[in-house]
């Protein structure tokens, strides 16, 4: 076997080829390799060493390390290598897959920029501010070195243009809980929810990754004029469902099914004998209705308005006026009082009497008044 035989075959290489490499050193600003089957070393300017700008050399590669590379200068001393350019198009292969896939992946944020976030996969990839999350961001100094996940909503090579998405993830996410949560969830149900937005017809809560309208006159057994004045952003609640529209992803809720109701323990809020204050609401041609609580109102009969007879109760009452009533039977379960305004009356009769001088005080002052009298005719 000759000696030119046993020597090693050395290649002469060209700008495009690929050529494999082990670092064996680091220098600040370049990496100089031993490329296989080559009689020069080899060096990588920092430049090339990513698809993203580098401060160190040592912050991307380490000696020792295998790489695959690209000659772009063939100098009589040295090859001009590019690492840069092999990850690319290896980046580029495995992108192309991914968008079309629309596949979901995570990557670690490298850098903030004016306007997003830069991402390393090889190639450079750009996150606009509008697509990292769906809610406005008002720093995103927090996100860097963070790990998230993508899609890539825009991708042209030619252009070395690479759009990727955060946001897209995220509402895919909440579109596929919220379609888990339509499925599931059933009338009647009573859920604890977050309040999201208020608006002039009710409120929004959130019920576990979908809204759901509360009305504004399901927030209070009262009457509400704005629903601010009951709940805030952000407040938990307990809500029932009302109703689900699974096909337009409406769903109706109530706060007011969660409470107790105005007629609760009325026994005991306005027993039999009490006597109460209460509103003229309704004036009808058999009486006239009254409310003494909130939601609650009960009957006067006509014939327990007053002592003397009348035709109509308009003769004796108005709506919106505020009178003394007494209770005169209770029905829980019907959700009926019965009261009156008479009964008071009486009573108040009796009281004035009481104000009438003793008869032993009357007759000593007629008995001085006559014996007066008789005085003058002596």
């Amino acid at each position: 076997m000759t000696e030119d035989m046993n020597q090693v075959e050395v290649n002469n290489y060209e700008v495009g080829d690929q050529v494999k490499a082990r670092v064996t050193k680091v220098e600040e600003k370049q990496v100089i390799v031993d490329v296989e089957n080559s009689k020069t070393d080899g060096i990588i300017p920092i430049s090339e060493l990513s698809s993203l700008h580098v401060e160190k050399a040592s912050d991307a590669i380490s000696e020792g390390d295998e790489l695959e590379l690209e000659v772009i200068k063939v100098e009589e001393e040295a090859l001009i290598l590019s690492k840069r350019k092999i990850d690319a198009l290896k980046a580029w292969n495995e992108l192309e897959e991914k968008f079309e896939a629309e596949e979901v992946f995570e990557a670690e944020v490298k850098d903030v920029v004016k306007g997003g976030l830069v991402v390393d996969l090889g190639v450079r990839g750009f996150v606009p501010a509008s697509l990292v999350e769906d809610y406005f961001v008002e720093d995103f100094a927090d996100y860097k070195n963070r790990t998230l996940t993508f899609k890539i909503v825009e991708l042209d090579k030619e252009k070395n243009r690479l759009i990727l998405s955060h946001r897209a993830v995220v509402q895919d996410q909440k579109e596929k809980k919220k379609g888990e949560v339509l499925d599931s969830i059933q009338s009647g149900q009573v859920l604890e929810g977050t309040v999201q937005r208020i608006t002039d017809f009710g409120a929004f809560v959130d019920i576990g990754g979908v809204d759901g309208l509360v009305h504004i006159s399901q927030l209070s057994h009262e009457h509400v004029e704005k629903a601010s004045d009951v709940v805030k952003e952000g407040d938990k609640i307990n809500v029932k469902v009302l109703s689900v529209d699974r096909d337009n992803e409406r769903i109706s809720l109530s706060v007011k099914e969660t409470l107790p109701g105005p007629w609760s323990d009325i026994s005991e809020k306005a027993p039999k004998g009490a006597v109460l204050e209460g509103t003229v609401k309704r004036l009808v041609s058999f009486g006239a209705f009254v409310e003494i609580f909130s939601g609650v109102e009960g009957l006067v009969h006509i014939s327990q308005i007053s002592h003397r007879h009348i035709g109509t109760p308009q003769e004796v009452l108005r709506e919106g006026q505020t009178v003394q009533v007494k209770v005169l039977d209770v029905n829980e379960e019907d959700q009926r009082l019965s009261l009156s305004i008479k009964e008071l009356q009486e009573r108040q009769i009796n009281q004035d009497s009481n104000y009438d001088l003793p008869e032993e005080s009357n007759g000593f002052q007629l008995g001085d008044m006559i014996g007066e009298q008789l005085k003058k005719f002596k």
